[in-house]
């Protein structure tokens, strides 16, 4: 696949996944045999894990969820974004109970794409902080 195509995969996954939630584009979007380089350690690193995060974790907790991608940076199957996810801290979210806070999560990934799938990621994001900030409130 191009790099153009690749980052495609990748604005897709953000959007139809992350954002609107769609258990039809993650199957599209995700490998069987994908590896979540990032998962903390009590997580499964499989694509299970991955729409746990999303499903069960992000999208409860934060209503009007959205991804915002300030930039994407492709070379060769491997495609970098920095984006934000930002929601209004509606629901539990790991143990803090909703604030109504509006919370932003900076994150910065590395995609592998393979066939025009997630076939693995790393990543890091700003989660901790947004935890320990509404932890005090």
């Amino acid at each position: 696949m191009s790099v153009a195509a690749n980052k495609e995969v990748v604005r897709r996954f953000n959007f139809e996944v992350i954002q609107e939630g769609s258990a039809e584009a993650f199957a599209a979007l995700v490998a069987s045999d994908f590896v979540n380089h990032s998962a903390p350690p009590h997580i499964p690193n499989g694509p299970e894990g991955m729409w746990n995060t999303f499903q069960n974790v992000l999208r409860p907790a934060l209503s009007n969820l959205t991804v915002l991608i300030h930039e994407q940076i492709a070379e060769g199957d491997k495609v970098t974004t920095r984006k934000t996810i930002t929601g209004v801290h509606s629901g539990s979210l790991l143990g803090i109970p909703a604030t109504g806070e509006t919370v932003a999560i900076d994150v910065i990934d590395i995609v592998r794409v393979r066939d025009g799938k997630y076939a693995e990621h790393w990543g890091i994001n700003s989660l901790s902080v947004v935890l320990s900030t509404l932890s005090k409130r």
